[in-house]
Formats: structure tokens, C-alpha cells, sequence
């Protein structure tokens, strides 16, 4: 299955994505004023990939002057219930729907990997000021949970797909993978956890690219199940999902006047 058939596969299921997806814990927005050296307050950012407007919502909240900027039908008609006066244009992180240095920082929450970063971060350098950062980041597993680790690996057996090990790249190899190699970076790792019921926590598994691409009939009997063996451990049907948030920011590298701050 193509990178574009996963990446489109959200429309199928953008209002369950809306309803059972986490969110960020503030603190990855503090990293980000800090790398920058300035506040989000006022700030013209774009978030790319913005699908339900999870992340743009965050932004939105520190005060930033946010334009989300995503691909996908559903998606969109789900961001424009939850955020209806906040701008959403259709594109993709490879050919963005923005002028030239017009932004100061560019978001893309989850959506990253779904960009060929040949294009991405050229497309990403030239709509930033020349000051601007980019930010990227990802919800990954707690993998010293030994439940969520189990839970993982059924996950990845269903889906066909080899089970991730849990040990994150080191800063350089992130950078690398990332294709950011040759811009002035930092990266944060934060964990945090949300408390759902359990029938949230099988729908975020179920919103997931890997499973919507099997198709409904494939992934029911694996989700009752699923639901069964979380019922085992969480008896209340109240779960606790806990997550690490993988953060890189970037900029281009500070010239000698820059530096001096001249």
C-alpha cells in the first residue's frame, strides 16, 4: 500500500479521528517559543496537514495567528466544525499553498512522515521568514508500559507490519530521518498521558492508517478482541494512554550577523 493511500485513508474515518485522537501537552509549544526566542503570540503560522485541526487548536490557544493548510475532503469538513473561523486551504506539505516568506514558523503534527522531504523542506524554507523556525513532531508509544508494548506488537502482527522497537533514533540519526541534515535543529522528547474510556482508546487504535487501508470487515473481530483484553486490565473502562512526544524544530543556521544578532 502507497504512502498517498495511507495518507488519503483518513477521510474514511475523519469524525471517529476527531473524536478519539490525543492531543499534545502544552510544553512542546513552550520548546518551540524557546528555540525561537519568541512567543507564539501573534505569530503567522501554518500548520501542515492539520487534518481536524488537533494541533492547529493548540496554536490557536497561545495566540498565534494560525492557517492550516490540509489535503483530505472529510478532514477539512471536520476541522471547519471544530475551528469554523479559523482558515484551512487545501495542499500538502510538498506544494504549499503559501507565499514566499510569509510565515514564522510552519507545524506539521503526525503529518511529516506523510511528505517526500525533497520537496518538503525546500517547499518549507521558502515560505518561512527568514527568521522562521518549522516544527515537527509525533505521538509515539510509552514503550517502558508493558501493556502498551503488547498492545503494540498484536497491532503490528494484525497489520502486517514489523513491531517498532522502542528505542527512539538519537538526535543526529532524527535530524537525518527527518530530512532536516544541514539546518540548525533541537529536539525534545515529552511524555505525557491522557485518561479515556475504553471505547475511545479502540477507536483511536481503529483511526489509525494501518488499519483503515485492511478495511472495516479485516480489523472488527482484532478491535472486539482488543477491546476484550484492555477490559482485563482497565476494568472501570477507563483508560490511561501514555505517549512520548518526539519534537524537532528547525532553522536554517544563524549567519555571522544573525548571530550577533545584528
Amino acid at each position: 500500500m502507497s504512502a498517498i493511500a495511507r495518507a488519503q485513508s483518513f477521510n474514511k474515518a475523519a469524525a471517529q479521528y476527531a473524536a478519539a485522537r490525543p492531543s499534545y501537552p502544552p510544553s512542546l509549544l513552550d520548546v518551540i517559543e524557546e528555540f525561537r526566542g519568541c512567543p507564539l503570540a501573534g505569530s503567522r503560522v501554518a500548520d501542515i496537514g492539520a487534518g481536524t485541526g488537533i494541533a492547529t487548536a493548540l496554536l490557536r490557544e497561545r495566540g498565534a495567528d494560525v492557517i492550516a493548510v490540509e489535503p483530505g475532503d472529510a478532514m477539512v469538513a471536520q476541522f471547519r466544525v471544530a475551528l469554523p473561523d479559523v482558515p484551512v486551504v487545501r495542499g500538502d506539505g510538498n506544494a504549499l499553498p503559501l507565499a514566499d516568506r510569509s510565515h514564522d514558523l510552519i507545524t506539521y503534527a503526525q503529518s511529516w512522515q506523510w511528505t517526500d522531504t525533497s520537496r518538503s523542506v525546500p517547499e518549507a524554507l521558502r515560505v518561512l521568514r527568514r527568521s522562521g523556525a518549522l516544527a515537527v513532531w509525533w505521538n509515539t508509544h510509552s514503550f517502558d508500559v508493558p501493556w502498551i508494548v503488547e498492545q503494540h506488537e498484536r497491532i503490528a502482527r494484525h497489520c502486517g507490519v514489523k513491531p517498532h522497537s522502542g528505542l527512539l533514533p538519537d538526535d543526529r540519526e532524527a535530524v537525518h530521518l527527518a530530512g532536516l541534515t544541514g539546518l540548525r535543529a533541537v529536539r525534545r522528547q515529552v511524555r505525557w498521558s491522557r485518561t479515556v474510556p475504553l471505547d475511545v482508546h479502540v477507536a483511536n487504535i481503529g483511526s489509525r492508517s494501518a488499519f483503515l487501508v485492511l478495511g472495516e470487515e479485516r480489523s472488527r473481530a482484532f478491535l472486539a478482541e482488543e477491546r476484550r483484553r484492555i477490559r482485563e486490565i482497565f476494568p472501570d473502562e477507563v483508560v490511561e494512554e501514555s505517549y512520548v512526544v518526539d519534537l524537532l524544530v528547525a532553522a536554517r543556521p544563524r549567519t555571522g550577523s544573525a548571530a550577533r544578532g545584528t
